[in-house]
């Protein structure tokens, strides 16, 4: 996600040739074992990022995000000149005079209610580097002092520049020691992230999988990609979603552990939209075998987590409409 709109140009061919082998066979039946459940997180969630900025979308406080969304990614921390760590700068004058004690209040009085409120690391401008030990270590220490200065409950991995695995899982590790049983840890990876599990996303969300609370990958602005039987999907389509959906839940990721990221409007993305009902018929059809376009799973994942979207911003902008069709179509998945 940007400070402009969304992000990535799509994947191109030779990409997807490239990838071709290392998708198809890759699939030992296997669903990997359920994470240890956080706080406030309920078995099916929404996750929808707030922009701290306006872009154009509508400005919101945090307490005006709207009741479906289960996870709020507070986007986005800022990275400061020490290699690895970040800070948090509210943007009190894009956002109309909003205070640094009303948004503490607003986390407060949404987590009172239930939810979980995190704090996004990286979006695509997010230059955050972790790829050291000293720069590990920076970071689980940045984020879990915004953790106690805010009371975030976790934090989002967005980072869309590239990512290593040794580094960042050491960081993570280090962070759930010092904040416990309670952390929230979610990532949205790109879909070319999580083509393979031999990439550095999709590796160490695999090394952190006895944390982590859910992958909301970013199914849009990619172009056409590779789904789960090696065939090509176009983004914008129910077997696109399902599909690439299909790779993370035969190659580890529990499917408590995934979930959809899509555009809450036209405007939110470069592409990949879709209408609210085809995200809910991907849930179906992933969930309980309904739904399905040409695409359909060898098994079905009842466990499922839900779906994201950015931004809460953009929905608001749309009239809800997004989290008003998709927030009780996920609560009411089986």
């Amino acid at each position: 996600m940007d400070r402009i709109r969304r992000r990535r140009t799509g994947a191109v061919a030779g990409t997807l040739t490239a990838l071709a082998l290392a998708v198809t066979g890759l699939f030992a039946g296997g669903t990997g074992t359920a994470a240890a459940d956080t706080r406030a997180v309920p078995q099916h969630a929404v996750t929808g990022y707030w922009q701290n900025f306006d872009n154009g979308a509508q400005v919101q406080k945090l307490g005006d995000v709207q009741d479906d969304y289960d996870i709020i990614a507070v986007a986005f921390a800022d990275a400061t000149g020490t290699p690895g760590q970040v800070t948090f700068n509210l943007d009190s004058a894009g956002l109309g005079g909003y205070t640094v004690d009303q948004f503490k209040a607003d986390i407060k009085a949404k987590q009172a209610a239930g939810k979980s409120v995190i704090i996004s690391v990286g979006g695509e401008k997010g230059a955050v580097a972790v790829d050291d030990a000293a720069s590990a270590s920076a970071f689980a220490d940045s984020v879990y002092a915004l953790m106690r200065e805010y009371g975030f409950d976790g934090v989002d991995i967005d980072l869309e520049n590239g990512l290593d695995s040794t580094y960042m899982t050491q960081a993570l590790k280090s962070l759930a020691g010092k904040a416990g049983s309670g952390l929230v840890l979610t990532m949205a990876p790109q879909t070319i992230d999580m083509q393979s599990p031999s990439n550095e996303y999709f590796k160490t969300a695999l090394a952190v999988k006895d944390i982590l609370t859910v992958v909301n990958m970013q199914y849009y602005n990619s172009g056409s990609m590779l789904g789960c039987d090696g065939k090509v999907y176009s983004q914008g389509t129910v077997d696109f979603l399902t599909g690439l959906a299909c790779i993370q839940l035969e190659n580890g990721l529990a499917p408590s552990q995934v979930g959809i990221g899509v555009p809450a409007s036209p405007q939110a993305a470069g592409g990949g939209y879709v209408f609210p009902d085809v995200v809910n018929n991907a849930l179906d059809c992933l969930a309980k075998g309904t739904g399905c376009g040409s695409f359909k799973p060898s098994k079905t994942y009842p466990d499922i987590r839900g779906a994201m979207t950015w931004s809460t911003n953009w929905d608001a902008g749309a009239g809800s409409a997004w989290s008003k069709a998709v927030g009780p179509h996920v609560h009411d998945l089986p």
